[in-house]
C-alpha cells in the first residue's frame, strides 16, 4: 500500500514506520497543498493538516484515514462515510501528555505562578502579593470521562483533590467507584468545582459547552482549563467573565480564532496562560504513537477488523 503521512512529524517518524512495516510504501506531505495534491494513495495518517471533502475525492483508492491523535474534527468524516472511507482515531495514546500539560495548567493557575512571575521580572519579591493555592482538599470538575479526562483525575486525586466529572455518557456506577470519580450535571459541577478542566471532543452538540450562561455558575475563585478544542469555550463570554471578575483565570491550549482579537484580549489578560495546543504534540509521543499507527495500518493491509472507527453510521449509511 502507498501511505502519506501528512503534515509535520517529529524527526525519525518516516524512518521509524518504514523499519516497522518494511513492506510498505511511505509518502510524506508536510504543506496542505502537498497533501491535497496526491491522488494515488491507499492510506492516510493525518497529524495537523485539515482533510476535507476535496482531499477525499481526488484519490480513488482511498481505504482508510488514521489520525495521529484522539481528536478528529479536522477530517471530513461524513464525506469520507459516503465514499465507503473509514476514519480511524488513537484515543489514550497520547493521554499522559494532555493531562500532564492540563495538571501543570491548573498548578500554574492556583499558585499564582504568572503574576509571581511578572513582580519578580519587576523587582518585586513579595511572597504574599497573591492567594497562592494548592490543589489539595479543591473539587476539581471534569468535563469528559473519557481517556485523558480519566488521567486527569488521577493526577490531581494524586495531590488531595476530589473530583466531580461531566459526561453525556455516564459511566457504569462500579467505574465511577473504582476510579473516586462523582458524577455531577454539568450546572451542578460549574457551581461546585474549584477548578474546571475540559476533555471532549468539539461536536455540534458541544460547540460552546461553556458560555456566557456557564461561566456565570463559577465561583469567581474558579479557573477554566481547555486542554481539549478551541470552539468548546465562547472565548468572548471567557474574556468578558475575566475582565468582570466571575473567573479567577484561565489555562487554553487552543483557542477559537488565534487572529481574533478577542484572542488578543485574552493573551494580554494577566491571568490567562495560552499554549499553541501542544497538549498532545510531546517530543517522545512518536515512541507510543507510531507503533500503535503502524499495527492499523497492517490490519488494513491484511484485511483485519479496524478498531476505533469515528464514522461507522456514515459508513452505514452510504452502503
Amino acid at each position: 500500500m502507498k501511505i502519506v503521512l501528512a503534515g509535520p512529524y517529529p524527526t525519525g517518524t518516516l524512518e521509524q514506520f518504514q523499519r516497522l512495516l518494511p513492506d510498505q510504501e511511505f509518502l510524506s506531505a508536510a504543506t496542505q497543498e502537498e497533501y491535497e495534491a496526491l491522488t494515488d494513495v491507499d492510506c492516510i495518517v493525518v497529524r495537523v493538516l485539515k482533510t476535507p471533502e476535496s482531499v477525499l475525492a481526488n484519490k480513488p483508492n482511498l481505504k482508510a484515514v488514521i489520525r495521529w491523535g484522539a481528536g478528529y474534527d479536522s477530517v471530513d468524516i461524513q464525506a469520507a462515510g459516503r465514499r465507503g472511507i473509514p476514519v480511524l482515531n488513537t484515543p489514550g495514546v497520547n493521554a499522559y501528555a494532555v493531562a500532564e500539560l492540563a495538571l501543570g495548567m491548573m498548578i500554574t493557575l492556583n499558585r499564582k505562578i504568572l503574576g509571581y512571575w511578572s513582580n519578580v521580572q519587576r523587582g518585586n519579591w513579595d511572597r504574599g502579593a497573591f492567594a497562592s493555592l494548592s490543589l489539595n482538599h479543591k473539587t476539581v470538575g471534569i468535563v469528559g470521562g473519557g481517556n485523558i479526562g480519566r488521567r486527569v483525575a488521577a493526577l490531581v486525586q494524586a495531590l488531595g483533590a476530589q473530583v466531580v466529572y461531566y459526561d453525556a455518557f455516564r459511566l457504569p456506577p462500579e467505574r465511577e467507584q473504582e476510579l473516586h470519580m462523582t458524577y455531577a450535571p454539568l450546572e451542578e459541577l460549574l457551581e461546585q468545582a474549584d477548578l474546571v478542566s475540559l476533555h471532549v471532543p468539539l461536536l455540534d452538540s458541544t460547540r460552546y459547552i461553556i458560555g456566557a450562561e456557564q461561566l456565570a455558575r463559577m465561583k469567581p475563585t474558579a479557573c477554566l482549563v481547555n486542554t481539549a478544542r478551541g470552539g468548546l469555550v465562547d472565548d468572548t463570554a471567557l474574556l468578558q467573565a475575566l475582565q468582570k471578575g466571575q473567573l479567577a483565570g484561565a489555562g487554553l491550549d487552543c483557542v477559537e480564532d488565534e487572529a481574533s482579537p478577542v484572542t488578543k484580549g485574552l493573551m494580554d489578560a494577566p491571568n490567562v496562560l495560552i499554549t499553541p495546543h501542544i497538549g498532545g504534540s510531546t517530543a517522545d509521543l512518536a515512541d507510543a504513537m507510531i507503533p500503535t499507527i503502524a499495527q492499523i495500518i497492517q490490519t488494513l493491509a491484511e484485511g483485519g477488523e479496524l478498531n476505533n472507527v469515528v464514522n461507522r453510521e456514515y459508513l452505514a449509511a452510504g452502503q
